[in-house]
This record gives structure tokens, sequence and C-alpha cells, in this order.
């Protein structure tokens, strides 16, 4: 990710601009919306207890170039 950051309820969330369309830090978003230490245990967990979520996550949930730093998000 470029490094364009977004506040959504005082949490900073990861984001760019990729092929027409806002991609966004699906750890960032989930700690923004639930209270977890661990963000990916939690999203993991979520995966195995719905199928469909879990079905094409990779597809859906696609990784790119993050060149932010975690501190800053």
């Amino acid at each position: 990710m470029d490094g364009d950051l977004i506040v959504f309820q005082g949490r900073k969330i990861r984001r760019t601009f990729h092929n027409e369309e806002w991609w966004f830090s699906v750890e960032d978003v989930a700690l923004a919306l639930v209270d977890t230490v661990n963000v990916k245990d939690y999203i993991n967990k979520m995966r195995r207890r719905d199928v469909a979520l879990s079905e094409g996550y990779g597809q859906r949930a696609s990784a790119l170039d993050d060149r932010t730093s975690k501190g800053a998000a």
C-alpha cells in the first residue's frame, strides 16, 4: 500500500487506489470494528466459523505491497 491513511473512529486505516478502486487493509478495518489484541487470530477464527467468508478469501482479500509502517497504522 502506498501509505495513504484515513481515520475511522479514531483508528488509522491503510488504503491504496488500485485498478481504479480503493483497497483497504483488512487488518486495520477489523481493528477499527472489534476490540481484539490479535487481529490475525480474530480474522482466522471468523473464517473458520463462516464457510462463505473463507471460500475464495484469497481472491477477495488479495495482498498488495504494503509500503506503510505498522507503527503508522
